[in-house]
């Protein structure tokens, strides 16, 4: 049985990631800003009120965790919104980019003393973040703030490597959650893909960019 924290799983993939590693008897953490009756209805542990944007919501955390070793963790809250050349909001790029980007680098760094050898931390993170992958344009915000956090994942996967800490670069596929307007695999699917990666995970496969299904991706 596994240790495993959860950012953003109140609903979406985090949610059904959750459902998943419970399910199979994991020991199941999940943070949110708000919890839902999803959330609340399986058996995990919630703790509301944490926004990863926030360095003292996630001191906080750190805080409440200050006697658990964990396994996981599954750096999963993100925000997304859509903008055009046309309408560059920079306070929703921002925005983007503190939970999407800083995000996983508050949480990773408050909690790196709950890891030991073999831990593994993942971002679930996004094809749009791919230079190489990118034919279309517009996101500016979310393909900005993804393609930093795949480079923030490299970064951990070199300097926790030392420790025998694996990191994790995934992303889920086009998944059919609020985010994405409904459009794409269901959650399951997507879930599923991605405890296979995190199961396989090892110190060799380390910041690497791996779709949900096991296909490395161009960065």
């Amino acid at each position: 049985m596994a240790n495993i924290l959860i950012t953003g799983g109140n609903r979406g993939v985090g949610l059904e990631l959750a459902r998943k590693f419970s399910t199979r008897g994991d020991n199941v953490i999940v943070t949110c800003r708000q919890t839902s009756p999803e959330l609340a209805a399986l058996s995990v542990q919630v703790i509301e009120n944490i926004d990863v944007a926030s360095d003292q919501s996630v001191q906080v955390l750190a805080d409440l965790l200050a006697n658990e070793s964990l396994d996981v963790i599954v750096n999963n809250a993100g925000i997304l919104s859509n903008e055009t050349i046309e309408d560059l909001n920079f306070d929703r790029m921002r925005q983007q980019f503190d939970v999407n980007t800083l995000g996983p680098l508050r949480v990773t760094k408050a909690l790196l003393s709950r890891l030991k050898n073999g831990s593994k931390v993942i971002i679930i993170t996004s094809r749009m973040g791919s230079c190489a992958d990118n034919s279309s344009g517009g996101f500016y915000g979310y393909r900005i703030s993804k393609a930093a956090v795949n480079m923030a994942g490299i970064n951990l996967s070199l300097d926790l490597k030392k420790q025998g800490v694996a990191v994790g670069i995934l992303h889920p596929g086009m998944v059919a959650t609020q985010m994405t307007g409904g459009n794409g695999v269901p959650t399951s699917h997507a879930a599923e893909g991605l405890i296979a990666r995190i199961d396989e995970l090892t110190l060799a496969d380390a910041g690497k960019f791996w779709h949900a299904e096991g296909e490395e991706l161009p960065w």
